[in-house]
């Protein structure tokens, strides 16, 4: 009996070592994503509303720099952590 491509496929993934992928770094992604409009919100704005720019408040800013730091964090940590 032949195995078929899609069935060779199948073997192969379930052997294979992956641990993370795209469905663990979008979680991470999500959850960087809610906080920062939690933080735009607290602030008195609306997330993407506000061009980010010099002249933007200090608690854009730093909703910001903190939204850069999550991600950073998820391309870093979720990419690598185990997914069950």
């Amino acid at each position: 009996m032949r195995f078929s491509k899609l069935a060779a496929a199948a073997v192969l993934a379930a052997l294979s070592g992956v641990e993370a992928g795209p469905i663990a770094y979008g979680l991470c992604q999500t959850g960087c994503n809610t906080v920062a409009v939690a933080c735009y919100a607290a602030a008195g704005f609306t997330f993407g509303t506000v061009i980010a720019a010099p002249a933007a408040p200090a608690a854009v800013l730093a909703c910001n720099a903190a939204l850069g730091a999550c991600s950073a964090t998820c391309a870093t940590i979720g990419l690598f952590a185990p997914t069950p």
